[in-house]
């Protein structure tokens, strides 16, 4: 497990450069005293290994900027890739504050020769286009959402695509979450594009949106807890956490409404990859302890397989 006894530890991405995994991990001080103060104080850590389960710690990799900046109040989740030109690059939200203290995210990007030393690049380079996404001036949820974004290759070979948490410009307000999208085709110039998925299927927000394919069948892994899931599904007793939804293919379409929850609040922000041996792996968060307290830290990878049809977690020690 990876924990930092002076930090709180939650989101996190894994690249694998075909030596080693990196770990990218959001973390705050404990000395925040409360847990929830962590979001405005994020920075992007780093580790390493062999093997998804023992890390060494390296240099940070991102924190933010001063003022004025789109990430001058936090840089959170994000995704890496190398490019076509050798670089390594890095998307990540870009969190800055309203004039009410509300957070506005959007989209912004670094750039690395070796996934150790980072470079911004001016942003952000995408932000909530009102032609089909939620603002915060809309005045229906907490904050401007427009992050976590998911950066992948076109299947086609046409350029790039980003998967991004946002919330659709209609529909009913608990119900809003969508699967944002963006695409380029250099990696550096983003045109917004409308979202992959439709309002109305039951989610607030999709957190930290990632296509993944199981023995063969592809899913949309997101995350949700139940505080932001429909007041319809809600009603029926879901303790949220970390969802797959069958999709098409990694572009969608993707069954949103027909999610089935992997994994309960006790992980959050869930990933599935595969290890050496080519078994896919399950990673998380610890999100709730037993008294409902926020734990922090990444488990140890569980092995991920099916039965009977459903996708299952193998032997959860954690």
């Amino acid at each position: 497990m990876f924990v930092l006894p002076e930090a709180w530890v939650w989101d996190f991405w894994i690249v694998d450069d075909g030596v080693r995994y990196h770990l990218f991990f959001l973390y705050a001080s404990r000395a925040l005293k409360d847990p929830e103060a962590r979001h405005y104080r994020a920075s992007v850590g780093h580790a390493l290994s062999d093997d998804l389960t023992d890390w060494t710690r390296v240099t940070d990799a991102l924190v933010r900027s001063d003022p004025p900046a789109a990430d001058d109040l936090a840089t959170w989740t994000g995704s890496v890739a190398k490019g076509p030109d050798g670089q390594w690059y890095m998307f990540y939200t870009s969190a800055t504050a309203a004039p009410d203290g509300s957070n506005v995210q959007t989209i912004s990007y670094a750039t690395s020769s070796d996934l150790y030393d980072w470079t911004k690049a001016p942003g952000p380079v995408l932000r909530a286009d009102p032609r089909w996404y939620e603002r915060l001036s809309d005045g229906l949820w907490s904050d401007e959402a427009f992050r976590d974004p998911y950066l992948l290759r076109d299947p086609d070979g046409d350029g790039w695509h980003l998967l991004i948490t946002a919330r659709a410009n209609h529909g009913p307000a608990d119900e809003r979450g969508v699967v944002g999208h963006a695409t380029s085709p250099d990696l550096r110039t983003w045109t917004p594009q409308p979202p992959l998925s439709e309002p109305g299927q039951g989610f607030g927000q999709l957190e930290v949106p990632v296509p993944v394919v199981i023995e063969g069948r592809n899913y949309l892994l997101f995350n949700c807890l139940d505080t932001h899931v429909s007041d319809a599904r809600r009603a029926t007793g879901t303790p949220g956490g970390v969802w797959l939804a069958p999709s098409a293919g990694p572009l969608g379409p993707y069954d949103i409404a027909g999610a089935q929850l992997l994994a309960d609040r006790r992980h959050y922000v869930g990933r599935i990859l595969a290890d050496r041996s080519g078994q896919q792996m399950f990673l998380a968060f610890r999100h709730d302890g037993p008294d409902g307290d926020f734990l922090s830290g990444i488990i140890d990878p569980i092995p991920v397989g099916v039965r009977d049809g459903r996708v299952v977690l193998l032997d959860d020690a954690n």
